[in-house]
């Protein structure tokens, strides 16, 4: 019994010595971070985020209680970080088995996806590692601050007249616009379309982002109606008037309903000597809008008849000279009617013209003047004939030769009497 019982104790002991003699069995532990395995973490650019590194404890019966490193078997990691981030450390050491922590600061500028891998576990000891560290850093695009509202933008299409009118139809639209964040509210930013006249108008957008309310007024006026204008009185459209006889110079009346007008109306165009003429009224409102009111009417010239005997005239066939004695008195014997209205005042004649010319050669149509009148050169009109008398003493000039005429205040002409003093 005893030998028996000598022989288990001895193999206990054999037993346990053998088990104390095997070198304990290193199980490999966890590097982990804070952020789920294979997860995410997620910051905006521009931004940072910090990043705690640790050794986890290993399966259940690690004898180093789940820590591998020491200061003669230090653990180090190193991180692979790809461009486009930056961390504040890339390699970091464990060195014992209490309870360490590593902390890195990634940080990005630029929007995107990146991975953040521990690339390798290096130990000098004999001590193994799982990597369950990796992750994606996620950074999101930086979203501006809005510190200002809106630009309200407004555009106007039409034709503008003076003094800030339109003179055609109008159209206001708007461009509401914010770089910074999006619109919430807009009122009054419809498009507007003026199509009839009015006096100043304003029209307001108001708008409203993240950063504030903005407004922007318009102000429209129309008026694209000419004024009101007519001519009052004076000769009338289309009418033909004797020389003397025109009615008077017209006046004009104007007026404007929406803009008013820039002064008084005008009046051109009249006139009283002999042709054609158009008299314009003219009106001008404050927009630039023109409106005129014309007529148009002739003025005739006076019929001219004379001279009468003893002063001839041409032919149809010979230039006939009336000789007479230089120093002679010739009268000059003619009548004037406006139509056939018999015109009687001197003061219708505007002048009498002697011109000297040369005298004809030999040859010439000639025909003697009989003088049967003396006295003064003063125009008169004789009742008892029925005529206009000048009587006009020749220069004593014998051999020259002279054209005489007589003119009407009308500007109408007698045909031209040659004369050769003798």
């Amino acid at each position: 019994m005893r030998t028996m019982l000598r022989s288990k104790v001895t193999l206990l002991f054999l037993t346990l010595g053998l088990l104390l003699a095997v070198p304990a069995i290193a199980l490999a532990d966890n590097v982990v971070n804070d952020v789920v395995a294979g997860g995410n973490d997620t910051i905006t650019a521009g931004g940072s985020t910090t990043i705690t590194y640790k050794i986890a404890p290993a399966a259940a019966g690690d004898p180093q209680a789940g820590c591998n490193a020491s200061d003669g078997s230090p653990a180090t990691v190193n991180l692979s970080v790809p461009a486009g981030v930056t961390a504040s450390q890339t390699s970091f050491t464990f060195t014992d088995c209490a309870p360490q922590a590593k902390s890195v600061a990634f940080s990005s500028n630029t929007a995107g996806n990146y991975p953040i891998n521990v690339s390798s576990i290096s130990d000098s000891g004999t001590g193994s590692y799982n990597n369950q560290a990796n992750f994606t850093l996620h950074v999101n695009a930086a979203t501006p601050s809005d510190t200002t509202g809106p630009v309200i933008t407004p555009t106007i299409v039409g034709t503008l007249g003076n003094n800030g009118w339109y003179t055609s139809d109008v159209d206001l639209t708007w461009s509401v616009t914010d770089p910074e964040s999006d619109i919430s509210s807009q009122s009054g930013c419809g498009a507007v379309h003026v199509t009839s006249d009015q006096q100043e108008t304003t029209y307001t957008c108001e708008a409203t982002s993240a950063g504030g309310t903005s407004s922007k007024p318009v102000t429209i006026k129309r008026d694209a109606t000419n004024p009101n204008v007519a001519l009052n009185s004076g000769p009338a459209d289309g009418q033909s008037y004797y020389f003397g006889s025109v009615p008077s110079a017209p006046t004009c009346t104007a007026s404007d309903d929406t803009s008013g007008l820039t002064g008084a109306c005008s009046v051109s165009g009249y006139g009283t000597t002999v042709g054609s003429h158009t008299v314009t009224a003219t009106a001008t409102d404050n927009a630039g809008n023109e409106n005129t009111a014309s007529s148009t009417y002739t003025v005739l010239a006076w019929t001219l008849k004379g001279f009468y005997a003893p002063v001839d005239y041409d032919t149809a066939t010979a230039k006939v000279w009336n000789t007479v004695k230089g120093g002679a008195t010739v009268p000059l014997k003619f009548e004037v009617f406006a139509g056939s209205n018999e015109l009687t005042d001197t003061a219708v004649v505007d002048k009498f013209t002697a011109t000297g010319v040369t005298c004809p050669g030999a040859g010439a149509t000639t025909d003697d003047i009989e003088i049967t009148t003396t006295g003064g050169t003063q125009l008169r009109y004789d009742t008892t004939a029925g005529q206009f008398i000048q009587n006009w003493q020749t220069p004593k000039k014998p051999g020259s030769c002279y054209d005489v005429t007589m003119q009407t205040d009308d500007g109408s002409k007698l045909p031209v009497a040659h004369f050769m003093l003798k």
